[in-house]
């Protein structure tokens, strides 16, 4: 089963800090490669010319289209296109993303579970597992 994940990439959130994009980008992808393989696989490719990957989250996963996943998130978050940025080397699925809306998804969340939003400062692996809710589709969406 392929497993969708995210993945970050520290010098490629710098660049895009300094190209003015954001410091909030993120990779999104399917493979069909162990877990444990998935960031040195990335770092081997050099993708988006970057050999600094780290995974976030995965999650295995129904769809084993990239292409309907990718589409999926830009409902919600910005693509970056590689004809645009040449600094990503024509790489796909890499996403700003808005530290907001994941707030804004937490919040949902919590007051969904009837709890209480014990932390508003958003980290890495919260983005990741929005990202992957996102990719994923979710459970509202697919009652839908």
């Amino acid at each position: 089963m392929p497993l969708l994940f995210v993945a970050s990439s520290k010098s490629l959130a710098e660049w895009g800090a300094s190209v003015g994009l954001t410091k909030h980008i993120y990779k999104v992808g399917l493979t069909d490669a162990a877990k444990e393989k998935i960031a040195e696989t990335l770092n081997a490719g050099k993708h988006a010319g970057r050999e600094d990957w780290k995974l976030l989250a995965q999650r295995p996963g129904e769809l084993d289209d990239e292409a309907e996943i990718i589409e999926r998130v830009c409902k919600r978050e910005r693509l970056i296109s590689p004809d645009i940025y040449p600094g990503i080397k024509g790489a796909p699925g890499i996403f700003k993303v808005k530290p907001e809306n994941v707030e804004n998804f937490l919040v949902v969340q919590a007051a969904m579970a009837d709890e209480a939003l014990k932390n508003t400062k958003i980290r890495p692996a919260e983005i990741g597992a929005y990202l992957l809710e996102v990719g994923l589709g979710s459970k509202a969406e697919a009652e839908d």
